[in-house]
């Protein structure tokens, strides 16, 4: 996929304006350029404005909708405990709709807590932040990350609590973010 290749629209598709968050219909026959494919979602260019298209969108650009939900990929454990390595690895398929890089290595997840429920079923909290407190895209990404650490085996509830304290700064980025966004 070339992002610098303009791409038609083959039928009105639901997206959401980057950064205000407001829900669009990118009608069918426009003109869009990918500029950002991560994490099963697309960021376009639409007449010089960002939108976020939804990986179950995909056919509206022409591409397959493939299944990104990776949590069925290893098996349940038999002791009803959440893999915590898997949540992180979801997480980890999470990006900011701006920034080519994971919300783990941005720095974005302040804390995830594995909780046991009275009788069945494990609940997951997660604090995180994002990278400007006026980002309208904050509940999408929240949403995001509820939907992708749902599908672990074993996790029968997310809880996603934005927050903006401590402020996100650059400094809270993974060396290996800070290298790939040239703020070494």
């Amino acid at each position: 996929m070339q992002t610098n290749e303009a791409i038609t629209i083959e039928r009105d598709c639901d997206a959401i304006l980057i950064p205000a968050g407001t829900p669009i219909i990118l009608p069918a026959g426009s003109v869009v350029f990918i500029t950002q494919a991560l994490g099963g979602s697309y960021t376009v260019n639409i007449n010089g404005n960002l939108a976020r298209i939804a990986a179950k969108d995909a056919d509206a650009l022409g591409f397959e909708v493939e299944d990104t939900e990776q949590g069925g990929q290893r098996p349940a454990r038999e002791d009803g405990t959440v893999d915590e390595d898997m949540v992180w690895d979801q997480l980890r398929t999470c990006y900011d709709p701006e920034i080519p890089i994971n919300i783990v290595d941005l720095g974005l997840i302040y804390n995830c807590e594995i909780v046991p429920l009275e009788g069945d079923g494990n609940r997951v909290d997660i604090t995180m932040t994002l990278t400007a407190p006026g980002c309208g895209m904050g509940e999408f990404l929240a949403q995001d990350v509820r939907n992708k650490v749902a599908i672990i085996p074993n996790v029968t509830e997310v809880n996603v609590d934005l927050t903006f304290d401590p402020p996100w700064d650059q400094s809270m980025m993974s060396e290996a973010a800070r290298l790939e966004a040239g703020l070494y």
